[in-house]
């Protein structure tokens, strides 16, 4: 059965976008069991997405990307739209996610950010030392500056006809800091955690400025249509115990906490899952953060994790993508212990990490595929 879909305080959180202003005017969701595993209910299957499922590995994704910069991709609702919907025409998935990119916060921040050929995500004058935090804008205007998203989500909702839910997502603040820093991606970050050891008071100033604009850009998301709200903390693992608990999980709370206050007021329970990769050693804080799901990544153990978080939250992941160079039926028998190890309630199944450009896409499928078959089995065992 369905939970109620209350609408949205328009005073509070309503975006005037093409006209088209709150849930009331989307298509009734047809297929919950996502929202309902977040939440820790019992479903008739364990859900399944993946983790850059709008991606490489598709030869349509590859074809309506042909010749088009990335962010200018990012910034059209139309093209964000199409790419969400690809794989959902090709796989039975519980949940899409709105195809955009996590540094779409630096550049609202007055950052240039450029994707480069061969390279990735580049920032040609990135942050050096504290002064250069005078470059960034003091106050972001959410609206104007990210609009092209929210406008994306819309679409995107009406578009997907309630076949599933439309997760909407952001990078965190230290991970969103580390690329800043370094203008890029990197193997030790010692840019960024030379920061932190050498500029504490500036690297929260920075942290806060970020946490400050994620909280307005996520309700813009649900305000916009998402349903659901994810967290990327992908840096998390360059921080020791000590750092993390510092300069990442204060800010992970922070983010939820302010999210669930203002959308509680405007009567509003959208599941946020925060997904920390390679922190094994923050669990137990994550599962008492705010967050109804935790994501994982392959790394860790199903069980152990169980353990760990104490049914606190419901769980996502964390199949190795490499997993998915298996043949067909290699695939099915790392599913089922997957599946067997988290059990089918309170679980998402997803991959440790996302899909690689390189995947086939009947490899995905199979994956798909084998969640579905062995939960269902399970539950009628159970």
């Amino acid at each position: 059965m369905l939970p109620p879909q209350p609408e949205l305080n328009k005073a509070q959180l309503c975006l005037n976008l093409n006209g088209q202003c709150g849930p009331k005017d989307f298509p009734q969701l047809l297929n919950d069991t996502f929202l309902r595993a977040a939440r820790g209910e019992e479903t008739e299957h364990v859900p399944v997405w993946c983790m850059r499922q709008a991606g490489r590995y598709l030869p349509e994704f590859r074809e309506s990307r042909a010749g088009r910069d990335f962010f200018e991709t990012c910034r059209s609702p139309e093209a964000c739209c199409e790419l969400t919907l690809q794989p959902l025409r090709r796989f039975p998935f519980d949940a899409a996610i709105i195809f955009s990119d996590i540094l779409v916060i630096p550049q609202a921040l007055g950052m240039d950010v450029q994707m480069v050929q061969g390279k990735g995500p580049t920032f040609p004058e990135p942050l050096k030392e504290p002064e250069d935090l005078q470059r960034l804008q003091a106050k972001v205007d959410v609206e104007k500056e990210l609009g092209y998203v929210f406008r994306a989500i819309t679409l995107t909702r009406h578009k997907i006809e309630g076949k599933v839910p439309l997760i909407g997502f952001t990078g965190a603040p230290w991970t969103l800091m580390s690329y800043m820093i370094e203008g890029g991606g990197s193997n030790t970050h010692s840019k960024a955690k030379r920061w932190l050891y050498r500029h504490p008071e500036a690297s929260h100033m920075l942290l806060k400025m970020l946490t400050d604009v994620i909280v307005e850009y996520l309700l813009g998301q649900v305000a916009a249509g998402a349903q659901a709200l994810q967290v990327f903390e992908s840096h998390a693992g360059i921080l020791g115990p000590v750092e993390f608990k510092e300069f990442s999980l204060p800010y992970l709370r922070d983010i939820a906490r302010r999210v669930k206050d203002k959308l509680k007021e405007a009567g509003q329970d959208v599941p946020m899952i925060v997904f920390a990769k390679d922190a094994h050693y923050g669990l137990e804080d994550l599962s008492q953060s705010y967050y109804e799901v935790v994501g994982l990544d392959w790394t860790i153990d199903p069980r152990s994790a169980r353990e760990r978080t104490g049914g606190k939250v419901s769980l996502q992941g964390n199949m190795d993508p490499c997993a998915l160079y298996s043949p067909k039926e290699r695939i099915s028998d790392i599913v089922k212990k997957m599946v067997e190890g988290f059990g089918t309630r309170g679980y998402i199944a997803n991959l440790g990490h996302g899909l690689y450009p390189d995947m086939d896409p009947e490899n995905v499928g199979a994956f798909v595929e084998a969640v579905h078959q062995h939960s269902k089995q399970m539950n009628k065992r159970s």
